[in-house]
Order: C-alpha cells, then sequence, then structure tokens
C-alpha cells in the first residue's frame, strides 16, 4: 500500500524559511506526479506546487519564486523548500501523488481531484 509521510512543519517567523519532507514508499514513486498542497481550517486544499515524473514543475502564484518543489528519486523523497515565510502560507501542508494517471495536463497539476492518494499533513505557522 502506498505511503507517504510528511515532515518538517514548524511555527516560524515571517520572512523564515522551512523545509517540508515526504517520505514515500512506492514502488513506482519515479514515474507518477507529485504535489504539495496546504489547507487552513474553513477552506479547501490550494496546491500550492507539483513536480511531474520527469521533471516540470508548477507553483501557484503566490509562493512563486520564494517555494521550491523537487524530488530525490533513489531516496523516494519529495521536498518543498519555502523561503521568505509569509503570514497567509500558514496551514497544514500535504504531499499526494496519483496512483493511477502519470501524466497530469499542466493545467491541472494544482487541482487536488488530480491526485488520489494524500499523506496525513504538517503543520506550518507563520507569525508576522
Amino acid at each position: 500500500q502506498e505511503q507517504l509521510v510528511e515532515s518538517g512543519g514548524d511555527s516560524v517567523q515571517a520572512g523564515e524559511s522551512l523545509r517540508l519532507s515526504c517520505a514515500a514508499s512506492r514502488f513506482a514513486f519515479a514515474a507518477y506526479p507529485l504535489a504539495w498542497f496546504r489547507q487552513v481550517p474553513g477552506k479547501g486544499r490550494e496546491g500550492v506546487a507539483s513536480i511531474d515524473h520527469d521533471g516540470p514543475t508548477n507553483y501557484a502564484d503566490s509562493v512563486k519564486g520564494r517555494f521550491t518543489i523537487s524530488r530525490d528519486k533513489p531516496k523516494k523523497m519529495i521536498y518543498l523548500e519555502m523561503n521568505s515565510l509569509k503570514s497567509e502560507d500558514t496551514g497544514m501542508y500535504y504531499c499526494a501523488t496519483s496512483t493511477t494517471t502519470r501524466f497530469v495536463p499542466e493545467s491541472r497539476r494544482l487541482n487536488s481531484s488530480e491526485y488520489d492518494y494524500w499523506g496525513q499533513g504538517t503543520q506550518v505557522t507563520v507569525s508576522s
């Protein structure tokens, strides 16, 4: 069974940095798209960043230039480097993967409905 486990969430001050990690157990990890989402109470999950199986990345406008998604295929790890954090970055961060679709159209890579397997999340709190 696929398993995604996030870590690295913390409480920080605005302007600081954090690096989130997600460990995947899937054998075919390298062949499927992955993404980071975030959610605050009362709102839906917002796509933050995605990375395709062959490398292309997509970012939400709100994080472009500040966040970087990457993957380490041999280690089956996904990372989200977050710099210049703002209070509006606060939320529960989830990593997600598709277990059925190897290719997601670029226009939909930050759409939560494209991903069917999710981790339990890691909390990020940014104080201004």
